[in-house]
């Protein structure tokens, strides 16, 4: 199916070497090299079962527009896959779609950015990185580094929704016999309770709560994300945007009372980057039926810009 490119549209400028990312993202279906794919997820179904606010399904045509006028410096190709769309409440459909639209990015050579929705994404983006490395590799050792205010350890016997996709992924690891290795960066403990902490250490998570996060602490905090980069092959980053402080990002489904600013978590995404071991990313949460002037937009689309350069 041909790729709908009418959202990407932007300024254009008269001087020379002035392009914006709308003059150069291309459809996936002309890729002749590998590059960055972004994969739309339009689906809130695992918020409103987590009994947040809806919204977050709108995120990507969000994102998509805050990117198309930025200024184009990117190292890399980037294509647009277009969107996998939750029908109704089949949110397992959604996630099998969206593993196999992940997965064949990655079978191209492609590095996968996923634009949600809720972060329910997760399960589906990881079952596309699992989906991929299963004929490769017989235990491959995979990373999760996730920037957020919650764990989403929560009991998917209960329900599946946007609170247990690492739990899933917990669980799906533990019957593949690969190892569950997960850091929890942002941590907020008044929005976690002591059931999702006690499960955090049962499973061996690298956490950091909000309040430690702190400029002082960064070169500890890195030296601590570098150690569980050593013990990983791959590495899948996911950033739900309601780790940064609600002045920062007010448009997501459960803003932060504190928060972590965009000046410490950029620094560690660079790292991550820079480890030459980042198979994947997706961001989640972008509600842009709450947002402010555009402002958690545009920090979304500075996050992709980030990943892409």
């Amino acid at each position: 199916m041909k790729t709908d490119m009418t959202p990407w549209t932007g300024r254009v400028d008269p001087e020379p070497d002035t392009y914006r990312w709308h003059q150069q993202v291309q459809p996936v279906e002309q890729a002749r090299n590998p590059g960055a794919v972004l994969i739309g997820f339009g689906c809130d179904e695992g918020v409103r079962r987590n009994q947040g606010r809806v919204g977050a399904a709108k995120g990507p045509a969000a994102m998509r527009r805050m990117l198309g006028s930025l200024a184009w410096h990117q190292g890399t190709a980037v294509f647009d896959a277009g969107d996998v769309v939750c029908q109704g409440e089949d949110l397992e459909g959604a996630h099998q779609a969206l593993s196999a639209r992940v997965s064949e990015a990655l079978d191209l050579g492609h590095f996968p950015i996923v634009m949600g929705g809720g972060h329910e994404v997760a399960f589906g983006s990881w079952s596309g990185l699992a989906a991929h490395l299963a004929p490769r590799e017989q235990c491959p050792r995979i990373g999760i580094i996730n920037f957020d205010a919650h764990f989403d350890l929560r009991d998917p016997s209960f329900v599946v929704s946007s609170g247990t996709p690492f739990a899933q992924i917990a669980e799906a690891s533990a019957q593949r016999g690969w190892p569950f290795q997960y850091a929890c960066l942002g941590v907020s403990r008044a929005a976690n309770t002591q059931n999702l902490f006690r499960r955090a250490e049962e499973l061996g998570v690298l956490a950091w709560e909000d309040r430690a996060m702190t400029a002082a602490a960064l070169p500890r905090l890195q030296q601590e994300v570098a150690d569980f980069i050593g013990r990983c092959d791959h590495l899948y980053l996911t950033i739900d945007i309601d780790v940064f402080p609600a002045a920062q990002a007010p448009g997501v489904s459960a803003p932060a009372a504190r928060g972590v600013g965009l000046d410490l978590i950029e620094p560690v995404i660079e790292q991550i980057k820079a480890s030459g071991k980042l198979r994947l990313a997706d961001l989640a949460e972008l509600n842009p039926e709450y947002d402010v002037d555009g402002h958690t937009a545009r920090l979304a689309a500075r996050l992709i810009h980030t990943l892409t350069l």
